[in-house]
């Protein structure tokens, strides 16, 4: 089974030396791939840039990449040959319409930064990638996590979505540990809070079930 794995934030350039980015560490989509490599799958693992130390886990395809136009284009190029695919990554919704080509100078007291929404990579893997194995997205929430996360999982097609609380400062963002809500069509799966690689085992193997059951369902 080959498992293509979206890990980090991305950065969307203002300048040279100045660009717009989340708190995601990667630590979460580090710890899926290493889990599914771990587990003997193929693991396609792309990734924008992170800030925590992490190694890229032995046995992974890693490709890395900086915006979400980059990561776009590398998803769109890989996906296809993956069976199970898991949007970790915090992709930056917008990005500067303009990005100066020299350092931005101190100006006046306030500065305006027009943005444009950037391409919905998980929102494209059904339609224009053509994806049809297990999808997987993350649903980072501050409130009406299973709500919003159903929401999501409707309109992007995915077959589960993985919902965390970013407003806690005890788990998600930049923290060792996690505690999520696996979301279906018709269900949730609440997993206790614990370390990300075990939080990771638990996304994997659903997943991975899921997947061969699509398999048998098709005949494959």
């Amino acid at each position: 089974m080959t498992i293509l794995i979206t890990a980090g934030p991305t950065r969307e350039a203002i300048d040279p030396v100045r660009y717009l980015t989340n708190r995601s560490s990667g630590k979460m989509g580090y710890a899926l791939a290493d889990v599914a490599a771990g587990k003997g799958q193929r693991v396609i693992l792309i990734s924008g840039p992170t800030d925590a130390g992490l190694e890229v886990p032995d046995g992974v395809d890693y490709i890395p990449v900086e915006s979400a136009a980059e990561m776009y284009a590398v998803v769109e190029r890989w996906i296809g040959k993956a069976d199970v695919a898991i949007f970790a990554a915090a992709v930056a919704d917008y990005r500067p319409v303009v990005v100066a080509e020299q350092k931005m100078k101190k100006g006046g007291e306030e500065l305006t930064l027009n943005l444009l929404r950037n391409v919905d990579i998980l929102g494209s893997a059904r339609g224009e990638f053509l994806f049809e194995g297990t999808l997987v997205g993350f649903a980072a929430e501050t409130e009406n996590m299973v709500e919003n996360a159903r929401g999501k999982l409707l309109k992007k097609g995915c077959d589960m979505v993985v919902a965390n609380d970013v407003s806690r400062r005890d788990i998600g963002f930049d923290s060792d540990e996690n505690e999520v809500i696996l979301v279906f069509r018709d269900d949730e799966e609440r997993v206790a809070k614990a370390d990300k690689h075990r939080i990771a085992h638990s996304v994997v193997e659903v997943a991975m079930g899921m997947e061969e059951d699509r398999r048998r369902s098709v005949g494959l």
